[in-house]
């Protein structure tokens, strides 16, 4: 017997009562709304733990894969749940449990990197994973309601497959432009946390079979409430950064930029000559050595932070006109808003990104290049690589020179190939530093921390460069040919096309900059 076509209508899905269907508009708003609601937390949850696990590829790849997971256990248990449970019964729970979830997440992660550091990891990852694979569990929950026909299967699946990616991309976008820009993240979390308990509240009033929304709620109320006395607050949170300005108790201009935990800058209103850190004391002195005594220059800075050594030129050198890059436009509120930067001091800053604005400057037109640009501890990677230091050589002028700061511990990894790389572009290189960290002591043990390299076409005033260190009381050398090169030994170059600058880095302590 030939099987029968052309029936004149299709089956009903085995299992789901035309009575359990849900209506397209509905269906719709909930895919995309926890779709967009996995990206928000993912993005946010970066944001995080930055200050606590640095802002490098292996953080980001950690915080992308534990939600990568999430989605991918969300989206199996939840289609066997919905086939083994009344799917209308499920939608709330997921909502209002990953918004509980959600907004505790702020006071708990920050309190665990406070109180319980080893545990900060787990802590983190459940932080994501719960609440990533309750929302990803609603896409195939809500599938399954939409099913009422074999015939229309397809055409479901692709349609709330394709409305889940739109809220993905939803949610990518307005965290990244939006949101971050203008709210902290606690006050992201906390929000989307109530939007999402509300939202299975509704679920529940329109099934008439849960009834958790309220304990929920009180949940979401304790998070917010936490969150305000939870370690870790920021003075500002920057579209980068969580900022703070903290007074110096022994100099009454005294200010200490800190970004993510770290002290990025010391700031003195009163006296922009002095100079706290190691590592601006060592710019300082290879910058006075190679040029004449209150010369004004023209100098472009590759990251601002507080500006401390713009300033310092603006002192030392009148007549100085510096233009500095500067990403994070929080930061540069800051300095203006608190650490006393003001107009007519010939310092210039754009907020940009430091390649990128490094290729609006004429050639030749720069008397110096100063590079201090940071993501936590690590330099970003395409600020380090041949083809950025012949950008930084094309600015510069015949006799015009480039400082950079670096970090880096243990075997130097890091740091040895950056000189590498610097000698690719430069003929002169040399590297100022602790002598046990840059192989002119074997005797002592690296502790690592910051060095200072110094890079020009024109010869370096060794000792010149050595007496200013001396004078300044740093303690540092300088390391030049042969010592150099034994110090850099095999180390790999730098390129656009392989930069592994997160690996290449030794663990560190925040304290680390001297």
């Amino acid at each position: 017997m030939s099987p029968v076509t052309g029936t004149s209508s299709s089956p009903v899905a085995e299992g789901t009562p035309r009575s359990q269907g849900l209506g397209a508009r509905a269906a719709a708003v909930l895919v995309f709304g926890s779709s967009a609601a996995v990206l928000v937390v993912e993005i946010v949850a970066l944001r995080l733990l930055a200050p606590y696990l640095g802002l490098t590829l292996e953080t980001s790849t950690m915080v992308i894969g534990i939600a990568l997971s999430a989605i991918a256990a969300g989206s199996w248990l939840g289609g066997r749940a919905a086939d083994q449970v009344d799917p209308r019964r499920l939608i709330g729970p997921s909502l209002g449990v990953s918004g509980a979830v959600v907004a505790l997440t702020p006071a708990v992660l920050r309190s665990t990197a406070e109180w319980a550091a080893p545990l900060l990891l787990l802590i983190a990852a459940l932080t994501i994973l719960v609440p990533g694979a309750l929302l990803s569990a609603v896409t195939p929950i809500v599938t399954k309601l939409r099913l009422t026909s074999l015939a229309e299967t397809g055409t479901v699946v692709g349609r709330l497959s394709g409305v889940g990616t739109v809220g993905a991309i939803v949610g990518t976008v307005l965290t990244g432009f939006v949101l971050v820009s203008r709210l902290p993240v606690s006050g992201i979390l906390i929000g989307l946390g109530t939007l999402l308990v509300v939202g299975g509240g509704l679920a529940e009033w329109r099934t008439r079979g849960w009834t958790g929304t309220p304990a929920l709620t009180l949940v979401v109320v304790a998070g917010g409430l936490a969150t305000t006395v939870a370690p870790g607050a920021c003075d500002t949170e920057t579209k980068y950064h969580c900022a703070r300005v903290v007074a110096d108790p022994d100099r009454d201009g005294g200010r200490t930029l800190i970004l993510d935990g770290l002290r990025h800058s010391y700031v003195d209103t009163d006296d922009p000559t002095f100079l706290e850190f190691e590592y601006v004391r060592a710019i300082a002195s290879a910058v006075d050595s190679a040029f004449p005594e209150r010369e004004p220059l023209t100098a472009h800075h590759l990251g601002g932070g507080g500006l401390t050594f713009p300033r310092y030129l603006a002192a030392t050198r009148p007549g100085t006109r510096s233009l500095v890059s500067e990403i994070d436009n929080g930061v540069v509120r800051i300095n203006r808003e608190q650490l006393g930067l003001r107009s007519g001091t010939g310092i210039d800053v754009r907020v940009e990104d430091g390649r990128l604005g490094l290729r609006r400057v004429d050639d030749g037109s720069r008397d110096l290049v100063v590079g201090d640009a940071f993501g936590g501890v690590s330099v970003p990677w395409h600020l380090t690589t041949v083809e950025a230091m012949r950008d930084v050589r094309r600015v510069l002028n015949e006799d015009g020179v480039y400082v950079a700061n670096l970090i880096d511990h243990g075997a130097m990894a890091f740091a040895r190939a950056e000189v590498a790389t610097l000698r690719e572009t430069f003929e002169h290189v040399a590297v100022l530093g602790e002598a046990a960290d840059i192989g002119l002591d074997p005797t002592a043990t690296p502790l690592g921390g910051n060095l200072v390299v110094l890079a020009s076409d024109r010869p370096i005033d060794v000792r010149a460069t050595q007496e200013a260190l001396d004078s300044r009381q740093t303690g540092w050398k300088i390391a030049t040919g042969e010592d150099l090169t034994s110090w850099i030994g095999d180390a790999q170059l730098l390129t656009d096309d392989y930069a592994p600058v997160d690996q290449l880095l030794e663990p560190y302590s925040p304290q680390s900059i001297r």
